[in-house]
């Protein structure tokens, strides 16, 4: 769970620098902040839409490093 300044954070940097704000949330190779460089390419506002809508409503997978048997 992360703290409610954290999330204050990210949001104003979504705000100013939306790939900047889900690049901090989800990481830099992710599908979110792909889509999110995209949108603030083709359109400033879509892309902080879309940057508040990963930071706020995306919530982030553990990551396992190592696999779990099927049996």
């Amino acid at each position: 769970m992360d703290s409610r300044c954290a999330i204050l954070c990210e949001v104003l940097l979504a705000i100013f620098l939306p790939p900047l704000g889900v690049c901090l949330r989800h990481g830099c190779c992710t599908v979110e902040f792909l889509i999110c460089l995209i949108l603030t390419i083709l359109g400033y506002v879509p892309g902080i839409i879309y940057a508040l809508y990963a930071i706020l409503c995306i919530q982030n997978e553990p990551h396992y490093h190592h696999y779990h048997s099927l049996a």
